[in-house]
């Protein structure tokens, strides 16, 4: 998934040997990236169509080469067409014929599993394409334990609700061997950011920002890759929920600080996610507030609807808790036009995951506005969505998960038993994340469950015990010392944090 690189070295080997029908297919190959969020562009669809022409003119030596250059014909043909996902399953279809008519053919079955995996619905509620792919790759690696692309492409598969404890050993293997590449070092982090490893996740990031800011984007080796910031978001996500907010704070300064980043999807998303991470996380709703969409102006916000919405969406929810709901209103308002937008040029999951946003948004507006059944059933709305809405690979996981939102939303409105099972599912989801956690200690310490209480506090010491948000720490450490020296009386109050607010985390970071 180097692809530059790829191109590169494929048009060497076309000088090479003029005749080398493979070097014009591997160059048609590099041209569209299945499983990232980058779209070709005209010029891009019309060279793929030409390098596929050109492969097919020199009359490759066997079936099996014309077949794998049938296969990539079928993406780019008619490159006037701009229907990516038609695309999509054009070359699935193909990928499909090549591997039936060579089954026992590695690269075959490496590609078929990966056309499979760019293919699965925006609305799958379980992983059938993740299964098909998983157990073809399996096979393949059964058969050649050093393949890369079953390796990577399994790690992909595996990002998937109740796959991700699948094949662990593969995925350590692969942190352990992945060459000096971004990309390659960055892959076993998605599995360990399921798990909510967090340490892994960090040493693994650490390693793939580095790599990064060593390889060149851009077809005149301009760019500083958007691997790096795609590094560096994993980065923050890990550090947050560590509470490790200044680390995730030095991270979100360099990235913005960056100068000729490459001005892709990935680094739009990542601009405005980290940005909004910072502040939402932290429960910071006057950073959260002053956050400008499309900035800064190194991409272009226009083409990037989802990255614009993840901004929108965190300045809207600021604006919401600090009580401006007409400028919160307005937010809500540009997530529709962006969702309606996404929607009509047929990027069904990335209009789903605006759509996400917009309820979340929409459900806090409607608790600021005292309707209280109707936020719940917005934001419980926005759960179903999420729980059937696939995880892209640009992003570490939702903005804020819809489960944890609904318990802030229960213990607004004093219903910790609610909000119990509300953090607890959030949980289930995604492991060891800070807040679910310490709202799942309040709320149980708010039903005088002292035992729950304890057993949440202790786990968010562990997942913070490098932590630097401070206020939550010690409200962790008071209850549990409070309740070992007086293990037999249950807690006298039901105020969850000093000066008795339920939810709004105190704004600790110095």
């Amino acid at each position: 998934m180097t692809y530059v690189e790829a191109r590169q070295a494929f048009g060497r080997v076309a000088l090479i040997d003029r005749q080398c029908a493979m070097a014009h297919w591997g160059i048609a190959m590099t041209l569209f990236q299945p499983l990232w969020p980058t779209r070709p562009q005209a010029a891009e669809l019309q060279r793929g169509w030409d390098e596929v022409q050109r492969a097919d003119s020199l009359e490759p030596a066997t079936e099996r080469e014309r077949s794998f250059v049938r296969s990539a014909a079928a993406f780019f043909a008619d490159p006037s067409s701009p229907n990516y996902w038609d695309r999509i399953a054009h070359w699935e279809a193909a990928a499909h014929e090549t591997f039936v008519a060579y089954p026992g053919d590695a690269e075959a079955a490496a590609f078929y599993a990966l056309a499979l995996l760019a293919a699965a619905p925006a609305n799958a509620s379980s992983p059938t394409n993740a299964d098909s792919a998983a157990a073809i790759l399996l096979r393949v690696y059964a058969r050649n334990p050093d393949h890369p692309g079953a390796m990577h492409y399994l790690i992909h598969a595996d990002d998937t609700p109740g796959r991700e404890h699948e094949s662990l050993d593969i995925t350590a293997k692969y942190a352990a061997i992945a060459p000096d590449n971004a990309h390659a070092l960055h892959m076993p982090t998605h599995i360990y950011t399921r798990l909510g490893d967090w340490d892994r996740v960090i040493a693994g990031n650490l390693r793939a920002k580095a790599a990064a800011r060593r390889q060149s984007a851009g077809d005149h080796g301009e760019f500083i890759s958007d691997e790096y910031p795609h590094a560096v978001e994993y980065l923050v996500y890990a550090y947050l929920q560590e509470g490790a907010d200044e680390s995730a704070a030095r991270e979100v300064r360099q990235l913005r600080a960056t100068a000729r980043l490459e001005p892709t999807f990935k680094t739009a998303f990542h601009l405005a996610s980290t940005q909004a991470r910072y502040a939402l996380e932290r429960r910071d709703w006057q950073a959260a507030a002053s956050i400008a969409p499309g900035q800064p102006a190194i991409v272009a916000w226009d083409r990037f609807a989802w990255p614009e919405a993840v901004s929108h969406f965190a300045r809207g929810l600021g604006e919401a808790h600090i009580g401006r709901l007409d400028a919160a209103r307005t937010a809500v308002a540009r997530l529709a036009q962006l969702e309606d937008a996404t929607s009509r040029s047929g990027e069904d999951l990335f209009a789903r995951n605006i759509r996400l946003l917009r309820l979340e948004l929409s459900a806090w507006i409607s608790h600021a506005e005292g309707h209280e059944d109707s936020s719940v059933t917005l934001m419980q709305a926005a759960g179903a969505l999420e729980s059937s809405t696939p995880k892209h690979a640009v992003t570490p996981g939702p903005t804020l998960p819809a489960y944890e939102l609904l318990g802030d939303l229960f213990m607004e409105q004093r219903r910790p038993a609610d909000a119990i099972g509300a953090y607890r599912r959030s949980l289930e989801l995604y492991p060891r994340r800070f807040n679910s956690l310490l709202g799942e200690a309040r709320a149980a310490r708010a039903m005088g469950d002292g035992a729950a209480a304890a057993a949440a506090y202790r786990a968010l010491l562990e997942v913070a015990r490098r932590g630097t948000r401070r206020d939550a720490r010690r409200e962790a450490t008071e209850f549990l010392t409070t309740r070992s020296s007086r293990s037999s009386h249950p807690p006298g109050s039901r105020s969850l944090v000093p000066g008795g607010t339920i939810y709004r985390m105190p704004n600790d970071i110095s």
